[in-house]
């Protein structure tokens, strides 16, 4: 179902989350789950996985993630700030030791001057610590801008896997 860079990046996330004990959680926008379903498409993931969230609307970040919505008001869903609460709230809601988020445009429409379409944010909350990344992929489509944003969480949370002892 996944292409083979995603099956492998899973493959590893959960190979290297299993050696260390850690649990993992996903909160999603523009990937619409596709980051929990590559994880969850690798048998004996449920050792790893806790869950994941589809927070495709305001109110569901808000609802499901505990993003304030006065954050979404002033930022905009796509933004630094909002990924970096939708990971921690998804950490804390769904008791994980890693969570990853991803907030975007992935098009064909909805993109501005500011906010075009290919912009995608991604935060990573582990106990103490939320990482984030801003990746600008371009107008490559929006399976393509999906894809790569599947392989750029999946990184991210092997990073922070790899980071714990």
């Amino acid at each position: 179902m996944f292409d083979p860079e995603i099956t492998a990046l899973s493959v590893e996330l959960l190979t290297v989350c299993r050696d260390r004990g850690l649990s993992v959680a996903t909160v999603e926008s523009c990937t619409g789950g596709l980051v929990a379903g590559a994880l969850t498409a690798i048998p004996g993931s449920s050792d790893v996985v806790n869950g994941g969230l589809v927070t495709y609307s305001n109110a569901a970040k808000s609802a499901l993630a505990g993003v304030p919505a006065g954050l979404i008001e002033s930022h905009g869903a796509v933004s630094e700030p909002v990924a970096r609460a939708m990971a921690e709230g998804g950490r804390t809601a769904l008791v994980a030791d890693l969570s990853v988020a991803i907030t975007g445009v992935a098009g064909p429409g909805g993109g501005s001057a500011t906010k075009p379409v290919g912009l995608v944010h991604f935060a990573c909350a582990s106990a103490g610590a939320t990482a984030h990344r801003e990746r600008r992929f371009g107008d490559q489509g929006r399976d393509e801008i999906r894809r790569l944003s599947v392989i750029e969480a999946l990184a991210m949370l092997k990073q922070a896997a790899l980071a714990r002892p």
